[in-house]
């Protein structure tokens, strides 16, 4: 007989859970194997796997946790008479004959002298210049494949200390959280380790608004998620592997580092498209090209602004009006999110703060940037350079009334919008992404520098991959790693898959972002489409746009979008509604809608990066499966 679960206290008392080698699953939802009907517990709450000869409790980042013997667990290798706790449910684990009592480890221990502990072998040096999604998804990947053979540093200046954690900053600290939602793709997720997949996606934490496409892998959708939440989660996780992830609130200054980084193996540079490190070493990765990103010689920027709104629309609404023009991208989690407004040149010039009392413009939310909130008299307010956003305060102005018609496309009340910040993106053709730092010396190993993430592929987020092309690069740096490890120094000839994957991973991502910034006429030519939107303005102010004409002409591009995706999203809106919707719109913004043009999902479609091509054969060797698989 199998060991069990058995209901001691609670409406399951009595109740019997045989454990064979499916995982025993309890929850909320009807469908787990032990259904708990509480408020208390989270749909799928928590599970019991068999795991070598032994079975593991695991909590599935549940809203109330789940505690064995009266202590709070996210894992547990369950012992006989263990008690299990999970919202008013008390559950125990009982062996179902004697032989297996006799099994108990701790009754083991007592009659066996102790075993010397395990050599580890050689250990992994890795420091991490950067803590932010990619660094610590990277760190705790690697800690994961590698275990007691790596020991990782993580260094950022956006954290500090709290008793004995590592905690982000706030806001009165310095550090402005980010509260965009980004989407991940399941290509990428599911390759994280499962417990931090368990950790990140648990019920209310994330939805799925977009369809699946080539880059859903395994029938699982894409899945909007908030990035703060996202870096609280890892950050949270790496702080409980202390023994072999070390944090330091601090930035990574490569000139204090120096000796530090030629005793190391390895330093991922994380900070981001700016990084200072990757700059400081330019010499080792080449000198990015701007060209292949220009039009006539001027290398393409866009600015756009960011709205945090709430939105009353559904998710197929606000798909189906994102993919159909490119003014606007609202990109949510239950109808929260950042409401994007492509800019044009004209309008970027206006994006400026105003400090009252020195009667000075700054560039504050255009160029660090900065994030203006608004405040208790209505106004958007910059703490850090006490700032106000210069068009919201002139009612009037032009830009000002076309950030309110973006409002109105997506149902978004005035009141509804919270804060505005803003981005400058363009993107550069890097060489490489692998450079030796230092050679092997008598006195250091040989250190490798390695860019991650915005480090090495700044990425228009249009077309959402970005965060998905960094944690890509995590995932092929830390297999390449786990699988090249022997205790030597490393060589050139270990990373040419990564470097590889990474070129890879530029090429695509890259050349479907350049296609979200242009378009071009019947003759071929290429143009910006902020500089169509700006055309499209101007002829707008010199004769009045034919309305009826341009809502027809968007419903034709709304209905044929709406055909394609309604097999892959339930719930599309009728053309009633679209028209409804459309009718809300002044003349000038259904035009610039028209002419802007929808997403060219046939250029930007097809096949997708698959950095898995270039680990099978390692995977194959060790027997082991793709982490979370």
């Amino acid at each position: 007989m199998p060991p069990e679960i058995v209901g001691r206290r609670g409406a399951l008392a009595g109740e019997r859970f045989g454990i064979g080698d499916k995982p025993v699953t309890f929850g909320r939802k009807a469908g787990n194997t032990v259904v708990i009907a509480s408020v208390s517990v989270s749909r799928v709450h928590a599970e019991v796997r068999r795991e070598g000869h032994g079975f593991v409790l695991y909590d599935r980042g549940s809203s109330n946790g789940t505690r064995v013997n009266g202590e709070p667990v996210t894992s547990h290798v369950l012992q006989p008479g263990d008690e299990i706790a999970i919202g008013d449910e008390t559950f125990g684990f009982e062996a179902a004959d004697a032989m297996e009592t006799i099994l108990d480890l701790s009754l083991l221990e007592a009659l066996m002298p102790p075993a010397e502990p395990e050599e580890p072998g050689p250990v992994l040096k890795v420091t991490v210049a950067g803590g932010g999604p990619v660094g610590l998804a990277f760190a705790l990947l690697l800690e994961n494949l590698m275990g007691r053979r790596v020991s990782i540093t993580v260094h950022d200046s956006r954290w500090t200390q709290e008793g004995d954690r590592v905690v982000w900053k706030d806001e009165g600290q310095g550090n402005v959280r980010r509260q965009q939602v980004v989407t991940v793709q399941s290509r990428q997720y599911l390759n994280l380790p499962e417990e931090v997949q368990a950790r990140l996606f648990t019920e209310g934490t994330y939805t799925e608004m977009w369809p699946a496409g080539p880059d859903s892998i395994r029938g699982f959708n894409p899945r909007n998620i908030r990035i703060a939440y996202v870096e609280d989660t890892l950050l949270d996780l790496a702080n409980a592997k202390r023994d072999r992830i070390r944090l330091v609130p601090a930035r990574f200054d490569v000139a204090e580092q120096k000796e530090a980084v030629a005793r190391d193996h390895v330093l991922a540079i994380c900070e981001g498209g700016r990084s200072r490190t990757r700059e400081h070493f330019a010499a080792r990765f080449g000198t990015p090209d701007t060209s292949i990103y220009s039009l006539d010689g001027e290398h393409l920027q866009d600015v756009v602004l960011g709205l945090r709104v709430k939105s009353r629309l559904s998710d197929p609404m606000t798909v189906l009006l994102t993919v159909a023009q490119n003014r606007f991208l609202l990109n949510s989690l239950r109808g929260e999110g950042f409401l994007n407004m492509r800019l044009t040149d004209a309008e970027a010039r206006e994006v400026v703060g105003i400090d009252p009392v020195r009667q000075v413009f700054e560039q504050c939310i255009a160029s660090r940037p900065c994030v203006m909130s608004r405040d208790g008299h209505g106004d958007f307010h910059c703490s850090t350079h006490s700032t106000f956003f210069l068009p919201a305060l002139i009612k009037g102005s032009a830009l000002w009334q076309r950030i309110k018609e973006g409002l109105a496309l997506f149902d978004v009340d005035e009141q509804d919008l919270s804060a505005i910040t803003a981005f400058r993106l363009d993107m550069v053709q890097r060489p490489r992404f692998t450079a030796r730092l230092h050679p092997a010396t008598a006195a250091g190993p040989g250190t490798y520098g390695f860019l991650l993430g915005d480090a090495a592929n700044a990425i228009h987020f249009w077309p959402g991959r970005g965060l998905n092309s960094g944690l890509a690069s995590a995932i092929s740096l830390a297999r390449t790693l786990s699988g090249t490890w022997r205790g030597r120094a490393l060589r050139d000839a270990d990373f040419v898959r990564h470097e590889a994957a990474m070129s890879m991973l530029q090429y695509r991502h890259k050349s479907r972002a350049w296609n979200a910034m242009i378009t071009t006429d019947e003759n071929g030519v290429g143009q910006a489409i902020k500089d169509k939107i700006a055309t499209s303005i101007e002829e707008s102010a010199a004769g009045k746009p034919d309305r009826a004409a341009d809502v027809d002409a968007l419903m034709e591009q709304l209905r044929a979008i709406r055909e394609r995706l309604a097999p892959r999203i339930a719930g599309m809106p009728d053309d009633s509604v679209l028209r409804e919707r459309l009718e809300t719109l002044g003349s000038e913004t259904l035009r610039t809608l028209r002419d802007s043009g929808p997403w060219d999902t046939v250029t930007v479609g097809g096949e997708e990066v698959d950095i898995d091509i270039f680990y099978q054969d390692a995977r194959a060797a060790s027997g082991t499966a793709p982490v979370g698989g």
